[in-house]
């Protein structure tokens, strides 16, 4: 067994099994580059500070440099038994460099480490999420505009309600991944703090400057309270949050998609690059991808409960139970990375049927509320319109027809009020352009809202660019 670097206060070798127990290279060696950058930061503030020289620190972060190298050319060994990323990283830079490499350490613990590093993975998982809300937001602005005069039937609990336009129905997807990517670009700002130089618990007797540290790092502020700096996982509760609200989204539109790719509708083709077949029935073709997205969302929604789960009952500070929150994160970046990917790709590419989609628009009764409106129009209450409207429905189910297929002396039957231009109104095109409040489904309110999504995209991705330059520009960190 591999000797602890914390191993002087201890009179018995940890047991194997406890080790295996206790290990969590196999989850957080994933981190191995970001504590490595955050050591070579540590390095210039202790250098800066006097508590190591200026060529120890260069030693240092040559030597880090090369074991960065070695683990991206997979030539570095990693030890189970030295439990963690940080600890296999810092023997292996004490084998190579000697007594200087156990100098690394000072005025840190791996509380603040592993505080760090987490924090650094997520800023970029979090502005990877953002590039991908992005794109598929302008995925879906594009078949928005793409498709202003194809007719749908609008639903409530699954049943036509109201007819309104494709780009309308598309648009309100936009709306709901915009609020996400809002949602995570606010929660940036809290996850966007430094906590090293907080060492174990109560900060460190070393004269650093972390507030230099959080230059180095690209950091926008520093934890201030050492306690809170080591033992703070809400930005990782916060993000799994925002990543569950997301996959709702992706869940409900793959819902949709299923439904609407289904014989019973027709609405919709989903690309037989992102369909799979039946092992024993060769006519079908199966939404796969949107229902792996679908499946996909539960993986996440597990995620957060157990990182709530997790802590909610840990007192100050730091206890080994955090070592389970990488893993759950890890999965969950990663799922909705993937879904995202996927979507955008397959929304891309889709086809919809807009013959199927605008006959559906004109049958099952989505006309009468109109009728309503425009008995409310001549004189009439609404409640009273109502009643009128839904015997007419009634008489007209009886004879198999719609509405408008009633003569004008059978719609006279139930008002006297009905005239000929109700046969206008009744018209789905006619329905749609009257819906044309604020935020409606009439064109010129999509159109509008077009214009706003197009606007509001291209603002996001040049506040979006800004902050990838400040966290990820190779010429502006500390990336060895």
């Amino acid at each position: 067994m591999t000797e602890k670097l914390w191993g002087g206060r201890f009179s018995e070798r940890t047991d194997r099994i406890a080790e295996t127990f206790t290990a969590s290279i196999d989850v957080d060696r994933r981190l191995y580059a970001h504590d490595i950058q955050g050591s070579i930061a540590h390095c210039r503030t202790l250098a800066k500070a006097d508590v190591i020289t200026a060529q120890e620190a260069d030693t240092l972060i040559q030597g880090l440099i090369k074991i960065k190298r070695a683990i991206e050319h997979r030539e570095f060994e990693f030890d189970e038994s030295l439990e963690d990323i940080h600890m296999n990283i810092e023997a292996r830079l004490i084998q190579d460099l000697g007594k200087v490499a156990q100098k690394l350490h000072t005025a840190r613990s791996r509380n603040d480490q592993v505080a760090l590093d987490v924090r650094m993975f997520l800023r970029e998982e979090t502005l990877a999420v953002l590039q991908d809300l992005l794109r598929l937001r302008r995925v879906l602005v594009d078949l928005a505009g793409g498709h202003l005069d194809v007719l749908l039937p609008g639903y409530t609990h699954l049943q036509r309600a109201q007819p309104v336009l494709l780009s309308h129905h598309l648009m309100a997807y936009y709306e709901m991944f915009t609020r996400d990517f809002e949602r995570f670009e606010d929660a940036f700002g809290r996850m966007d703090v430094m906590p090293l130089g907080s060492a174990a618990l109560a900060g460190t007797p070393y004269p650093i400057d972390r507030h230099y540290t959080a230059q180095l790092l690209r950091f926008s502020k520093v934890a201030p309270n050492s306690m809170d700096a080591v033992s703070d996982r809400d930005f990782i509760m916060e993000f799994l949050s925002d990543a569950s609200i997301a996959m709702v989204h992706l869940s409900r539109m793959s819902e949709e998609l299923i439904l609407w790719s289904s014989s019973e509708f027709g609405f919709v083709e989903i690309p037989d690059a992102f369909a799979t077949g039946s092992s024993i029935m060769p006519q079908k073709k199966n939404p796969d991808i949107p229902e792996l997205v679908r499946g996909k969302a539960g993986i996440v929604f597990g995620n957060l409960l157990a990182m709530l789960t997790l802590m909610k009952g840990l007192p100050l500070t730091y206890n080994r139970d955090l070592q389970e929150d990488k893993g759950l994160l890890f999965q969950g970046t990663d799922t909705l990375k993937a879904c995202l990917g996927v979507f955008i790709a397959m929304l891309g590419k889709i086809r919809f049927n807009a013959g199927a989609m605008g006959r559906a628009a004109m049958s099952g009764f989505l006309n009468a509320t109109d009728l309503a409106d425009y008995l409310v129009a001549k004189g009439m209450a609404f409640r009273d319109a109502h009643k009128c409207v839904g015997e007419a429905v009634k008489y007209a189910l009886s004879g198999g027809k719609e509405l408008r297929d009633l003569t004008l002396e059978e719609l006279k039957a139930f008002s006297s009020s009905v005239e000929k231009d109700v046969y206008t109104i009744l018209e789905t095109e006619a329905m749609i352009s009257r819906r044309a409040s604020f935020g409606g489904t009439a064109r010129r309110c999509v159109v509008s809202a077009l214009e706003t999504a197009r606007a509001n995209l291209e603002e996001d991705g040049r506040r979006l660019d800004a902050l990838v330059r400040r966290i990820l520009d190779s010429d502006s960190n500390q990336s060895p």
